[in-house]
């Protein structure tokens, strides 16, 4: 079990496949890109597998989800998939992408044992796709949610997020758009992760504001604590429903304690939270040929150590993490 010094225990692992990306998303990093990890520094197909055997088994997690950078960038996912589909207990597996891709490997990915998606889509207007993400991919994306949503991979879930002078006036289109369609949107609150750290605590949309604008449109109705459980998104349920519509205020809100995740780097290190300052490695680990026993018990200890919280509902002492979102994994 991953407990902490405040009694939370961690059963959902965020495991990042690359650091590398096919957008360039103003939010995340420039636009010339980054210094990626070498292919030596990342976990191996093999590694990836091994610790969330370890994580399963002997850790008590029941769900992962694979990150990135983009996840469908790397090549051996499918097979990774496939083999954790097969460990006992089974774990619930998803992924989180920017939908590139996706058009060409959702079947496979299904089939190999993957549960459900969350594709990153910002706006529907194809001109502001191309000026947030530097790409002119914004069609890939809708057919990549398209295929998904074929495939099974559902519920398929859309996570934006709202930029002022940009998307900032697009939560009533994305919404009736998403209960057009059967997609799940959640909002993201934009959070200091980005590789520039040109975020601006007073420059961002806020939950309030974009409840505010759905507001405009749409009837929505609480859903509460007792529906949420630890899930970061707050959730509302749209015109009497069916459908809901999320809102993750990780910066105005924070949800940190009732979190229930640990996550692991492409380069095989442990993080306890998004905007943690230090990370426990565990590619050293393996690589020395620690046994099963030692990697658990240095996993066990990281989450020990856990904060009470992220820090943003600090502001005067608040730091960014070094690492993007791209390095830690979404």
């Amino acid at each position: 079990m991953l407990i902490d010094t405040f009694g939370r225990v961690a059963t959902d692992l965020r495991v990042s496949l690359t650091d590398r990306c096919n957008l360039r998303c103003t939010y995340c990093m420039p636009e010339e890109g980054l210094q990626w990890l070498t292919k030596s520094d990342l976990l191996s197909d093999d590694e990836i597998v091994r610790l969330i055997h370890i994580a399963v088994t002997r850790l008590g997690i029941t769900e992962v989800r694979f990150t990135g950078g983009e996840p469908l960038l790397r090549p051996g996912l499918v097979g990774i998939v496939e083999r954790c589909a097969a460990l006992e207990p089974r774990p619930r597996m998803s992924l989180t992408t920017n939908g590139i891709g996706l058009k060409r490997t959702a079947a496979a990915l299904r089939e190999a044992g993957l549960d459900r998606v969350n594709v990153s889509l910002d706006t529907l207007r194809p001109d502001v796709f191309k000026t947030l993400t530097r790409r002119d991919r914004h069609q890939d994306v809708l057919d990549g949610l398209r295929a998904a949503h074929d495939a099974g991979l559902t519920p398929v879930k859309v996570n934006a997020v709202l930029m002022p002078g940009l998307n900032g006036d697009e939560a009533p289109d994305l919404l009736a758009w998403a209960v057009e369609h059967g997609y799940e949107l959640r909002f993201i609150e934009q959070m200091p992760l980005d590789a520039q750290h040109g975020w601006k605590r007073d420059g961002m949309i806020t939950a309030g504001d974009i409840l505010d604008s759905l507001r405009t449109r749409f009837g929505l109705t609480e859903e509460g604590e007792s529906v949420r459980g630890s899930a970061p998104a707050e959730r509302w349920v749209v015109d009497g429903g069916p459908h809901r519509v999320g809102v993750i205020a990780s910066v105005t809100r924070p949800f940190c304690q009732a979190c229930d995740r640990t996550r692991l780097t492409a380069d095989g290190q442990v993080r306890t939270c998004l905007f943690a300052q230090e990370e426990t490695d565990l590619r050293g680990a393996l690589r020395s040929d620690a046994p099963d026993d030692e990697i658990a018990a240095l996993w066990k200890t990281a989450m020990w150590g856990k904060k009470a919280g992220s820090g943003l509902d600090d502001p005067a002492a608040f730091l960014q993490p070094e690492r993007p979102m791209s390095a830690i994994g979404g």
